[in-house]
């Protein structure tokens, strides 16, 4: 047909096939069928704020919210100031500097990441209470009696604060590493040449070309931070999520809830923004990456110094955790171990398995759909759909809840026209938990997926098709086989990922449905830390895996991050 004959179409013919061509095929579409269901919870909760204000809101507004906003802020402000002098320190040391314990340290920082905030919160109170080993050692040393000295309380504001830089400081600490060690040496001999000391050529060259990497730790640290609520709810710290909770349980309105974590959604949003704004400017290395550069060795205290202080985050991260939860466990331990604590196992396992099945499976649809067709339109609902990672598993559960309520409501209704009463179908069921963890951590399949697609040459994939092959028998026959390594990372990152997740559970969990996460959290909760000991330990356990092969693929050179920012570009 030739281009007088296209144009003498009708306008709506041409229009659609205008929006054919962009939209590329069925793959397409099927990623932005995925994007709107995942989004479809957060939209919820942005509804709810067009609805009429009720007493309970304006009560709300005007007594404690502005402290929740304040508290959440504050929370925000103290967590990405330790994470980046602990995280940016420590990548700093490991790749520039020679001293004991450097191979060590350079995979060991990054288990504090295997092991929960509200975990380590748990266990540090125990340890730093009044009549905790500490302080009891304290006054039986100095003959204090109570009254007598000053001891900074670990359950406040700082103190969460503490509690979650000391577990989250890995995601800077992995990504500033990667980026300092894809910087050339030619950009430090110049700078030595001139005269710089090692500290300013540090805080003039290396830092400035880190600063997206660095940015990218920091918006994943404090994304976990604004969702956190097992740290905050045991320290009674007044932030957004536990408003969430306390709207909910305590005044019974789903409705103010849902408000409330609206603005959780704005601090994620902003979050997003910040970083892709840190990521602007010229960052690129301009002179060829011809070596990097050499670790220089210390001498003296200072190699001791960086020795412990690279040693500290390790020790207070996790080796104490996880070695006051083995010791618990091991006098105490949970007295249901047994057949209602397996229960509690396979619970966990159960959900964390098929969340994992259906998210790896999204990420490889949404993974191969923009390889087909890397248009525009086709990365806006990707980038949608991935956006899962940067909201609070709160606010996801409380938009999942109004929508299954409103779903079941609609249903009943039309059944009671048949004498027929079906209950609540899909509120409080596994299937909204599993929806809730697909749309919290599909970010995490997909980048791992992504990747791995990455290092598949398109010459495969023109090679196949000139033989005939359909795209989808591409996918099964040539990329599924090259991606297993990739796909089982992603599954294996979602499933631990879901067995720590503790506010969407909470919320969504069916009655009497009781997982590791749950467990850990109702004992702990009630002081009695020692039978909480096993479940914890065995989320610690389990968390390793993921924590190792993460640090092991990124010391290995190369491999892009799989908790890359899932909205910045690739």
């Amino acid at each position: 047909m030739s281009v007088t004959e296209k144009d003498r179409r009708p306008r709506g013919l041409r229009i659609a096939e205008r929006a054919r061509l962009r939209l590329g095929s069925g793959w397409t579409l099927a990623a932005l069928a995925v994007a709107l269901v995942v989004l479809a919870p957060s939209l919820t909760v942005l509804w709810s704020l067009s609805a009429p204000a009720s007493e309970n809101w304006a009560h709300l507004r005007s007594t404690v919210l502005p402290d929740y906003i304040l508290n959440t802020l504050k929370l925000m402000a103290l967590v990405a100031t330790m994470t980046a002098l602990i995280g940016v320190g420590t990548a700093w040391l490991t790749v520039s500097a020679q001293f004991p314990g450097r191979r060590l340290f350079n995979w060991a920082l990054v288990l504090p990441l295997a092991t929960p905030a509200y975990i380590v919160a748990y266990v540090y109170t125990d340890l730093l209470s009044f009549a905790g080993p500490v302080q009891s050692a304290l006054r039986g040393i100095t003959g204090w009696e109570g009254g007598e000295y000053h001891f900074p309380p670990v359950r406040s504001l700082p103190g969460a604060a503490m509690m979650l830089s000391l577990v989250l400081y890995p995601y800077v600490y992995l990504l500033a590493r990667t980026a300092f060690e894809r910087q050339s040496a030619a950009l430090f001999d110049a700078a030595r040449m001139l005269g710089a000391r090692p500290w300013r050529a540090f805080l003039r060259i290396a830092l400035p070309c880190a600063r997206p990497a660095i940015a990218g730790g920091l918006a994943l640290a404090l994304m976990e931070t604004i969702s956190d609520f097992g740290v905050v709810d045991y320290f009674a710290v007044p932030t957004l999520t536990t408003g969430i909770f306390r709207t909910w349980f305590n005044l019974g309105d789903v409705l103010s809830a849902a408000q409330i974590a609206a603005w959780l959604f704005v601090f994620a949003i902003a979050l997003v923004f910040i970083e892709i704004i840190g990521r602007r400017g010229r960052v690129a290395n301009p002179l060829a990456r011809d070596r990097a550069a050499e670790p220089r060795a210390l001498h003296g205290v200072a190699r001791w110094a960086a020795s412990i202080a690279c040693a500290l985050p390790v020790i207070l991260g996790f080796v104490i955790p996880a070695g006051v939860l083995l010791r618990y466990a091991i006098l105490q331990g949970d007295p249901l171990l047994g057949r209602s604590f397996f229960g509690f196992a396979w619970n966990s396992l159960f959900v964390a398995a098929v969340a994992a099945a259906i998210a790896t499976a999204l990420a490889l649809l949404l993974a191969y759909g923009e390889r087909l067709h890397p248009t525009r339109f086709n990365r806006i609902s990707i980038r949608l759909a991935t956006l899962g990672y940067a909201l609070p598993g709160a606010m996801i559960a409380i938009g999942i809840l109004t929508l299954s309520t409103g779903i079941d409501h609609a249903f009943a209704g039309a059944m009671d026209r048949f004498g027929f009463s079906p209950g609540l179908i899909l509120t409080g069921s596994i299937a909204g938990l599993t929806f809730a963890y697909i749309a919290r951590f599909l970010t995490a399949a997909y980048n791992a997926t992504h990747s791995g697609l990455e290092k598949i040459h398109p010459t495969l994939d023109a090679a196949a098709r000139s033989l005939g092959a359909t795209p989808r028998r591409v996918l099964s026959a040539v990329h599924i086989p090259l991606l297993r390594g990739a796909l089982a990372s992603a599954a294996l990152i979602v499933f631990i990922d879901v067995m720590k997740e503790l506010p969407a559970t909470l919320l969504l969990r069916p009655f009497n449905f009781e997982t590791l996460a749950t467990r850990t959290y109702r004992l702990a909760s009630d002081e009695k830390l020692g039978e909480a000991s096993t479940a914890a330990l065995m989320i610690v356990v389990l968390g390793l895996i993921p924590a190792v092969l993460l640090s092991l693929s990124i010391s290995r050179g190369g491999a892009r991050p799989v908790i890359a920012p899932p909205y910045t570009d690739k």
